[in-house]
């Protein structure tokens, strides 16, 4: 497991009965984790929650708002600033356990700016608020940004902007499918790659994504885009039962005509109760000569 570790402004206090408490720079959130099936602490006891997220029967779930709860405020990760906005279905805008791949990610772009002297052009699918997106802005990179959910996109400005690199990053609004297919027709090619598919989804035009079926398919497709000597491609995963052994074997096949390694990991973060939680699965392509 690659643990997020680094963290300042975020910290996961306690764990119990499928909940995690944590603390994002200041703000005190109770919310639901499928991975925390362990007990022995009450949670909803602890003084200066700010908000709960209680799930509910039907579906979905809602959020308790407390005493002084922010609509949205602030965290930093080392030179990175991003906007925390609590959404439904328990979402904040923000998956703190990335950081390890923000700065693997970081750390290949420096790399292969230094020994290529090239720019390096990144395309991030399902790109979400765009956290990956500025972390490779940050390091130098031309990013493309293409979700669907216009918000999302737009929040994503906000954190590019919060960063200080709005100037490297271009977003899309599109469906991230249709938008490789164009790409592919119109010959462009990027260096790096990075993909956070849904286990499901549904198009704007009804069409279906089941990670199951659709995504190998998909990575074979992106693998077109993808320039003579790539810097990496990354896929991330929260489907459950989905191991990191089988995100690892996808980009082999995939990018089999492509020099270098794929590897694959757990992803977690540190907790203050000194144990690892997990957060869901990575495999990283790094290619040829860009790995040492």
């Amino acid at each position: 497991m690659k643990t997020a570790d680094g963290w300042k402004d975020y910290k996961i206090l306690a764990t119990s009965d499928g909940m995690k408490l944590e603390n994002w720079n200041g703000v005190i959130l109770l919310r639901p984790d499928p991975q925390v099936i362990w007990t022995g602490k009450n949670l909803y006891s602890y003084e200066g929650v700010n908000a709960v997220y209680h799930r509910s029967e039907k579906g979905g779930g809602a959020w308790e708002r407390r005493k002084n709860f922010p609509a949205e405020w602030c965290v930093s990760y080392r030179d990175l600033t991003f906007k925390v906005k609590p959404m439904g279905f328990k979402h904040t805008g923000l998956f703190p356990e990335q950081a390890v791949n923000w700065d693997a990610m970081r750390k290949l772009i420096s790399a292969a700016r230094e020994k290529g002297g090239r720019e390096i052009k990144v395309l991030n699918l399902f790109a979400y608020t765009g956290a990956a997106s500025v972390a490779c802005a940050k390091a130098g990179a031309k990013v493309t940004h293409v979700d669907a959910a216009k918000g999302m996109v737009e929040r994503a400005g906000e954190n590019a902007r919060l960063s200080g690199v709005e100037s490297g990053i271009r977003y899309i609004v599109d469906d991230c499918m249709k938008f490789v297919q164009r790409e592919i027709r119109r010959g462009n090619k990027y260096d790096g790659i990075i993909m956070d598919p849904p286990s499901y989804g549904r198009g704007p035009g009804g069409e279906t994504w089941k990670i199951e079926r659709d995504l190998f398919g998909f990575v074979c497709a992106c693998a077109q885009l993808l320039s003579d000597k790539p810097v990496f491609f990354l896929i991330n995963s929260y489907t459950t039962g989905l191991q990191p052994a089988v995100l690892k074997n996808i980009l082999t096949l995939a990018l089999k005509n492509f020099s270098g390694s794929a590897t694959a990991y757990e992803v977690g973060i540190a907790t203050e109760e000194g144990i690892p939680l997990p957060c869901g699965a990575s495999g990283l392509f790094v290619g040829e000569g860009y790995d040492d």
